[in-house]
């Protein structure tokens, strides 16, 4: 969700609006730097767990045993935790900071996307279910997705006029890990069944969201004969 804003400009975690805020920069994210991300918090605790479990449970990086000037024991350190090796690196972050000015104008062009899209669906409000944003929220537009009720259909009918979507999120409860809480997300489920998302990226053009949505509402309206979408959200 990079870039996106709420109550009067704030960017979600820069204002004490939650403990912990996570950032994707992933390659197809709005801010891609090849595969990496960012915690937030203003929890100075959480903050130092972080960290460490980042650094392999370490409780000091390289650069601290690096700069420590207490004795000759600088290069001791502890292990607190089981962690794992999630450090940044500095050509990541370079990646990032190239890519950091670019950010608003990138999303104004997706919000721009979906204006088009949501113009062209919002005209079948049975068929075609859409997310809507709150008010409130400058949306960073990083997905764009719909409800029809037949998804799967949908997708293959898309890949055969060469255009590939894609689905986000299929519910957790549908994984095997989390079979102990089959059936209890009722609304998750139902989303996770109806929910497609649309090539949404800086290569696409008006005229391919004309094309793309245009097969979806033939689809919608015409191979599948106006089937409703049974709820919405």
């Amino acid at each position: 969700m990079a870039g996106t804003r709420y109550k009067n400009g704030i960017c979600p975690g820069t204002y004490g609006d939650a403990d912990i805020t996570v950032y994707s920069f992933q390659a197809v994210k709005n801010l891609p730097t090849g595969d990496s991300g960012i915690i937030c918090t203003d929890n100075e605790e959480l903050d130092q767990i972080f960290r460490k479990k980042a650094w392999l449970g370490i409780n000091k990086d390289t650069y601290m045993r690096t700069v420590n000037r207490e004795g000759t024991y600088k290069w001791k350190y502890d292990v607190e935790y089981v962690g794992d090796k999630y450090n940044g690196n500095a050509i990541m972050a370079g990646i990032a900071l190239a890519q950091l000015p670019h950010l608003d104008r990138d999303n104004a062009y997706r919000r721009t996307l979906a204006q088009w899209y949501t113009e062209i669906f919002e005209v079948y409000p049975e068929q075609i279910g859409l997310v809507s944003i709150p008010n409130d929220c400058i949306s960073s537009r990083h997905l764009f997705q719909i409800m029809v009720q037949d998804r799967d259909g949908l997708m293959m009918y898309l890949n055969s006029n060469d255009v590939y979507p894609g689905v986000h999120y299929v519910s957790n409860t549908d994984y095997r890990m989390y079979d102990y809480a089959k059936g209890t997300c009722t609304e998750a489920d139902f989303a996770s069944e109806h929910i497609i998302s649309l090539p949404m990226h800086m290569e696409v053009s008006f005229e391919d969201v004309r094309y793309i949505a245009g097969l979806v509402v033939k689809y919608v309206m015409e191979e599948k004969k106006g089937q409703k979408l049974l709820r919405s959200f």
